[in-house]
């Protein structure tokens, strides 16, 4: 089988994709930012499904009646303390990763999210970077470590994803909310079992969340993402993690 021209990949991009996995490996193999992958497969998603978008817009609208600024810890404050599974089972503690250097902390929606994916992976994109400024990376998500543990060795994660069980930190943050009946039965058609992923029957997750903690444990940077289809730009955290190691 012969590799594909220029002329034949153009074309791919101007097609609409198969299916929602084709939308989001097209999205993901694109040579453009952040938030234009992001837009890419929302896009591609909402044209495959546009009950899916139409519920998320509804999500979407009743948490922005929240004041974003409020939600989560702000900066300047001190970041509470976590001890938390990885994917392989062994506690990790904010204090003991902070004993490092300053810490990027990512809270995700779950392993089976594909917004998440495409942020994960631009992390683990600039991995190196961000340890050359002598800085660690962490993923927290509610789903458990039977799930993490793969989702991180098929991702090619170079970082730990914490499981954030019961949603206790994301409940301590102010960082969850209720995922609605509407969604909650999309969930179930499409075979997003959550309740199989957090252990319970909540159908509660954590809002999307960037936090840049410094090594006296305070908030350098932080985005709530209540539009969980946006995300922070990796450029955006590695001037933040510059100018922490200038300070």
């Amino acid at each position: 089988m012969t590799a594909k021209s220029t002329e034949d990949k153009l074309k791919d991009l101007k097609s609409s994709p198969r299916s929602m996995t084709e939308a989001l490996t097209r999205a993901e193999t694109q040579n453009i930012s952040l938030s234009s992958r992001l837009s890419a497969y929302r896009k591609d998603s909402s044209d495959r499904r546009p009950e899916f978008a139409k519920a998320y817009d509804d999500l979407v609208e009743r948490l922005n009646m929240i004041d974003q600024g409020r939600v989560g810890p702000g900066l300047g404050e001190l970041m509470p303390e976590f001890n938390l599974p990885d994917e392989n089972g062994r506690l990790i503690s904010l204090s003991s990763l902070l004993a490092l250097g300053p810490v990027v902390i990512s809270i995700n929606r779950g392993h089976w999210c594909p917004y998440c994916k495409l942020e994960l992976r631009s992390l683990a994109a600039i991995h190196s970077e961000i340890a050359r400024l002598g800085a660690g990376v962490i993923s927290i998500m509610p789903d458990g470590a039977q799930f993490t543990g793969d989702y991180v060795a098929q991702n090619d994660l170079p970082f730990p994803v914490l499981s954030d069980i019961d949603l206790g930190y994301s409940l301590l943050l102010g960082l969850i909310f209720w995922v609605g009946p509407e969604i909650q039965r999309l969930y179930k058609e499409a075979g997003v079992e959550l309740e199989k992923y957090h252990g319970n029957q909540g159908y509660f997750l954590p809002m999307a969340a960037k936090l840049i903690v410094g090594r006296d444990g305070r908030v350098k940077a932080r985005q709530v993402n209540i539009e969980f289809r946006e995300r922070m730009e990796p450029q955006a955290l590695i001037a933040t993690l510059r100018q922490l190691r200038i300070g």
